[in-house]
């Protein structure tokens, strides 16, 4: 598969580091998702039965998830504090749940493994796959065979978010506020185009 894999692969080497700015991009691939991305997705996807968040970093989206009742069971190859550190999803071979749900690393080719890994474990459960990908995903000469191939069930564009470690990084430069995104959803039993719908951050935003 050329689109969704590349020979690159997550390595525990680097497990307990902490993160800061390596040029233009953070650490370990570290952009944790704004809890209105999730809520978001909830409106408008069900999922029966446990969820597994593969690069949970400190939470994010597990949180959302539990606190709309979900089973999750929570991992990530680096420590963010949170979940089961030390586990690398590309190496793992027994699906720990259902679904899987996650806003995967995006350098060096590693959303791609992401993608055709869960595809992959999810088929063995008849989960789902949802994934926040950056929109530019859709448009890559490179994955137009893959999307074609094993088109999702659905695509959610997600208006007014921004992923990014404010807390640590502070205000998120001004060229990555232009980054958008959308939820990916691959369904068991799916053939044909797929969906296409529009849902808005701000409208999930609670303060």
């Amino acid at each position: 598969m050329r689109g969704f894999a590349t020979p690159r692969a997550r390595t525990a080497q680097a497990v307990l580091r902490p993160s800061f700015r390596i040029g233009n991009r953070i650490e370990n691939e570290f952009y944790p998702t704004p809890p209105e991305a999730t809520r978001a997705l909830l409106s408008a996807e069900s999922f029966d039965g446990s969820i597994w968040e593969p690069a949970c970093g400190n939470g994010a989206i597990a949180q959302v998830l539990a606190d709309h009742g979900h089973t999750v069971v929570s991992t990530d190859l680096y420590s963010y504090g949170f979940g089961e550190s030390g586990a690398d999803f590309l190496r793992e071979h027994r699906p720990r749940a259902k679904h899987i749900v996650t806003n995967p690393p995006y350098g060096k080719g590693l959303a791609d493994r992401f993608v055709e890994h869960a595809l992959a474990l999810t088929a063995q459960t008849g989960g789902k796959v949802a994934m926040l990908l950056n929109i530019s995903s859709l448009c890559h000469p490179s994955r137009t065979s893959e999307w074609l191939s094993r088109p999702p069930a659905r695509i959610y564009a997600v208006d007014d978010i921004v992923c990014w470690p404010q807390e640590s990084h502070g205000p998120p430069p001004e060229y990555f506020r232009k980054h958008r995104y959308v939820w990916a959803i691959w369904a068991p039993g799916h053939a044909g185009p797929a969906a296409f719908w529009w849902l808005s951050g701000a409208k999930f935003r609670y303060r």
